[in-house]
């Protein structure tokens, strides 16, 4: 039994592999932080999201230590049946502030979010649009719906004007237009104009959403993404994001409307079939939110992080790309050599995951860092040494 399908699969990892394209997940034995164990050894942590350094926050270990002694390890059943519990409704308020907007509601990642809010708003006769490099859980949730669908060229918002103008005209869609756009690509590290997309949309009756997975405690006022950013928060419909990536846990959101968030709790299926987040979870988000607007030093570390360890990359000579944020990409060109670089980057001591097919296209394989709050400066100088003293082994620099 299986025998065709286990065949199946051994030819496709041996195909994978015989391109450097197949590697098993390291193995971490330690919290995330600047410097991690990883099969035994400490390296430089270069690949992990945790941009404000809060998985072990104190206050945040605390706040989840005591949900967990309060309320157990699990609330046992969906939303809509008994696991709506008080700590929900308090997270989610505290979101909705923390976002300036009316409501928000919790989903069980980030992906979810996404694929429940883009397949839930759009039914037949409706249309979305969506930027060329958004996040799979977008485009994932487009398919699941019964949406017709388009793609608009990487931040082009003159092509996304002219995809907008043929579905108002001969497309006749009559229906809703959904436009979707994350707000930091999680790729390549550069930002969505949201106001050229809200013009856009207001032009021809379109409802913009942006996915503020990477920008949330990263981007705007203490954090509050692209919307607050880029001052668009009376422009702007629909935010989705993730909450473990600045805020270190696991789970989603939607933020907006509350007439919106009440149909998601009807019709959302993520939200009506999934278990609700465990009650630690979601104390630690909240408490990842106080500590995100009372202790402002995490965010400014980030960023001076990031101007130090970006300008240090582009000062040894690799392709940093399009980048204006902690994600920063070293573009190597092809899949193999960016598996080669990232595992003689171990190696010496960093762990910088290489990035290829099918993430991205195989002629922007790249190695893909992240610095945090967490670095200190020593921590940093010496990735970049790595780095050059690596890239010359190599010859990419």
């Amino acid at each position: 039994m299986g025998h065709k399908l286990n065949q199946w699969c051994a030819q496709e990892i041996d195909s994978l592999r015989s391109r450097s394209l197949f590697h098993m997940p390291r193995v971490h034995e330690t919290a995330p932080g600047a410097r991690v164990s990883i099969g035994g050894r400490k390296v430089i942590q270069l690949s992990n999201n945790s941009y404000l350094g809060l998985a072990t926050h104190p206050k945040v270990v605390a706040a989840a230590r005591g949900a967990l002694e309060k309320y157990g390890v699990g609330t046992g059943a969906v939303r809509p049946i008994s696991g709506t519990m008080d700590l929900h409704v308090q997270c989610e308020e505290r979101i909705a502030r923390f976002k300036g907007v009316e409501s928000a509601l919790l989903f069980q990642s980030g992906f979810t979010a996404n694929v429940g809010v883009v397949s839930t708003l759009t039914v037949e006769g409706d249309h979305i649009i969506s930027d060329e490099l958004n996040h799979a859980s977008i485009i994932d949730g487009a398919r699941l719906s019964k949406a017709t669908r388009a793609v608009y060229k990487h931040k082009d918002y003159g092509n996304l004007r002219e995809l907008l103008k043929e579905a108002r005209g001969a497309k006749g869609i009559k229906g809703k237009i959904l436009v979707v756009t994350d707000g930091v690509f999680s790729m390549d590290g550069d930002v969505a104009d949201l106001k050229a997309t809200a013009d856009a949309c207001e032009e021809f009756d379109a409802v913009p959403m942006v996915d503020d997975a990477h920008a949330t405690g990263v981007l705007g006022k203490g954090g509050r993404g692209t919307v607050d950013e880029q001052h668009v928060h009376d422009r702007w419909a629909l935010t989705v994001g993730t909450l473990s990536k600045a805020i270190p846990v696991v789970g989603g959101y939607f933020a907006g409307p509350k007439v919106v968030k009440e149909y998601l709790i009807a019709k959302a299926r993520p939200f009506l079939f999934s278990c609700s987040a465990p009650p630690a979870v979601v104390a630690a988000v909240t408490a990842c939110i106080d500590v995100m607007e009372t202790e402002p030093q995490h965010l400014k570390n980030l960023w001076d992080n990031t101007r130090f360890f970006k300008e240090g990359l582009k000062s040894l000579g690799f392709n940093t790309g399009d980048s204006v944020t902690p994600i920063t990409p070293v573009i190597i060109g092809q899949g193999a050599k960016a598996a080669k670089f990232s595992q003689t980057l171990f190696d010496n001591g960093v762990f910088a995951t290489g990035i290829y097919f099918p993430m991205v296209a195989e002629e922007k394989s790249r190695i893909r860092t992240i610095v945090s709050a967490a670095h200190k400066r020593e921590d940093l100088q010496e990735a970049l040494d790595i780095f050059k003293k690596c890239g010359k082994e190599l010859g990419l620099i």
